[in-house]
């Protein structure tokens, strides 16, 4: 049988980022124990708006953006008995929605969707911020940008959406959803940064939000405005993408969201219908084949998680998490969690893990 893992769970304000404390303030620790069929958790602490989540390498750090405005990024130690706050700072702009922790464990590399830069923020060798950040109070770095797109509602200035390191661990693509562009970051030594341009720019009105490198280079981007997965071709010599395909996603009244790998199968979540669009990824990873999609049984749900056997939901708008069997017929479990927005493995080898939106013209 599958180990019992353990999750992080951040959430998003039901109310929006900016309305008063209500629901949806807090960072959850959930234990998954397929043998046992159970889904349980608890509040590990409560902190403004931490609607995305990351961890250290060694799992003895967990990063939290505050998606307010300003914006802040947090640090918390994580103890036998849970959490601990050691800082919290300025994140450099408007409504933080993504933070990216190099693999070197370096910087934080965190997505301002109000303001539209990317921020760094360097850690120290123990994985605290480092100290020039805490001096500062916010990042060492903001690299802006400028542009707009189509959308009058969603696309009037940049808005980073996520980062994403490209094959071979050199450059950054930060999903810009208000300027349709993939922009390439060049990634210093010391995990710093420098801007260079535009590595991918999709059709006008794509609205890439997420994205997630596949086989043979490939880059699966989700476009939130125009509900489509574009697959694109990376070219590690030049650091540019070119577009191989484009695949609808559901239509209608939705809002595709989170791409994940699970083996040879792409899935993504879609807002509104409140579904996992599904596709086989061949070995060459270019030539996506649709498969019938799945309830994510779950409703609004922002961000997904393969965790072991399981396909783990945040559902935002239902307020509960669900982790869906990989048998479409066994049974779900569910856990209520208030607007939960993000979904993260607790890592074990720290000694503490476990074994082994709304509307249009809202983000969310």
């Amino acid at each position: 049988m599958a180990r019992a893992v353990e999750l992080w769970v951040g959430t998003y304000p039901a109310a929006g980022p900016e309305a008063p404390a209500g629901t949806g303030e807090g960072i959850w620790r959930l234990r998954l124990d397929p043998e046992a069929a159970t889904l349980t958790g608890e509040l590990a602490l409560r902190t403004p708006a931490p609607s995305f989540l990351a961890t250290s390498p060694d799992g003895s750090h967990l990063y939290a953006v505050g998606e307010t405005t300003p914006g802040t990024v947090a640090c918390f130690a994580v103890t036998p008995t849970g959490l601990e706050l050691q800082a919290r700072v300025d994140a450099g702009g408007g409504s933080p929605c993504h933070v990216l922790v190099d693999p070197a464990g370096r910087a934080l590399y965190v997505s301002l969707y109000g303001s539209g830069g990317l921020a760094v923020l360097p850690l120290a060798p123990d994985g605290g911020l480092a100290p020039e950040v805490l001096a500062a109070g916010g990042p060492t770095q903001v690299l802006e940008h400028e542009g707009s797109g189509p959308d009058p509602e969603r696309q009037e200035g940049p808005h980073a959406h996520s980062a994403t390191l490209a094959p071979g661990g050199e450059v950054l693509l930060v999903a810009d959803l208000g300027t349709d562009e993939l922009r390439r970051v060049r990634v210093r030594a010391d995990g710093t940064c420098a801007a260079d341009g535009v590595a991918a720019q999709l059709p006008p009105g794509t609205g890439p939000r997420h994205l997630v490198v596949g086989p043979g280079d490939h880059l699966y981007v989700v476009g939130e405005l125009h509900r489509a997965l574009h697959v694109l071709g990376w070219d590690r010599a030049s650091a540019t993408a070119r577009p191989v395909a484009v695949l609808p996603l559901p239509a209608g009244d939705s809002f595709p969201a989170h791409p994940v790998l699970r083996g040879a199968e792409l899935l993504v979540s879609v807002r509104g219908p409140d579904l996992l669009a599904r596709f086989a990824v061949p070995e060459d990873g270019a030539r996506l084949e649709p498969l019938p999609t799945r309830p994510a049984e779950v409703s609004w749900p922002r961000h997904v998680a393969v965790v072991g056997g399981h396909v783990v939901c945040a559902g935002q708008g239902s307020d509960e998490v669900v982790a869906l069997p990989s048998d479409p017929t066994g049974a779900a479990l569910r856990l209520t969690v208030p607007a939960p927005a993000c979904v993260l493995p607790v890592a074990s080898d720290t000694g503490h893990g476990a074994p082994g939106r709304a509307p249009v013209g809202r983000r969310g």
